[in-house]
């Protein structure tokens, strides 16, 4: 009966996607077209941004610990940008400063809407697969990640959004591009669910 069936029966290939308009670019989601191994997974566009944002957790509590195993990975790969390593060094190295900060900001807001008394090892993972540099990712990772762990069997009390905000000849700029950033006097993200802010970071 099983070699009767064809290959869309065999293995599901529909997924949705929901798309929106975000700050004059289209911001889109697809739903069940990878990652279905993952508790929760979301393929992110933002114009020709792409992320591929992950929720794993752990099926029972780690043992003899006192906090909220939490683990946020923002990946940044050069062929996201359209570089490959050469010379000396053909792989690459370890998170940059910037991986890192992002996925603190990442982690910052998401953590308090889990239980307090949940244990399971969660594992947030959001890899850049491509960057356009209109629509900056850390801004999409942020989305994403709210996004599979709200479809996922995690208990999360979220959704959570957030957004850049820019400043230029006095004038607010809602997630601006890489070049405006550079020219911006004010670097603020702002995290929410619906009801309340949980996270302000400015420089």
């Amino acid at each position: 009966m099983e070699e009767n069936k064809t290959f869309a029966e065999k293995y599901d290939t529909s997924y949705k996607t929901y798309s929106m308009e975000l700050a004059g670019r289209t911001l889109s989601v697809d739903i069940g077209r990878v990652g279905k191994q993952a508790n929760g997974c979301a393929f992110m566009h933002y114009g020709d941004t792409t992320l591929l944002c992950t929720a794993t957790a752990s099926d029972k509590p780690r043992e003899g610990v006192d906090f909220f195993p939490l683990s946020v990975d923002y990946e940044e790969k050069f062929y996201a940008v359209g570089k490959i390593p050469g010379g000396f060094k053909k792989r690459e190295g370890k998170a940059s400063d910037h991986a890192i900060l992002t996925s603190r900001v990442i982690d910052r807001p998401m953590r308090p809407l889990f239980p307090k008394d949940y244990r399971n090892d969660v594992t947030l993972n959001c890899m850049v697969m491509s960057v356009d540099p209109e629509c900056a990712p850390e801004i999409v990772a942020m989305l994403g990640a709210s996004i599979a762990t709200s479809i996922s069997d995690i208990p999360f009390d979220g959704p959570c959004a957030a957004t850049q905000i820019g400043m230029i000849d006095g004038k607010l700029i809602i997630n601006p591009t890489v070049d405006q950033n550079d020219n911006s006097d004010l670097n603020l993200t702002v995290a929410s669910t619906r009801d309340k802010v949980i996270m302000i970071e400015a420089i």
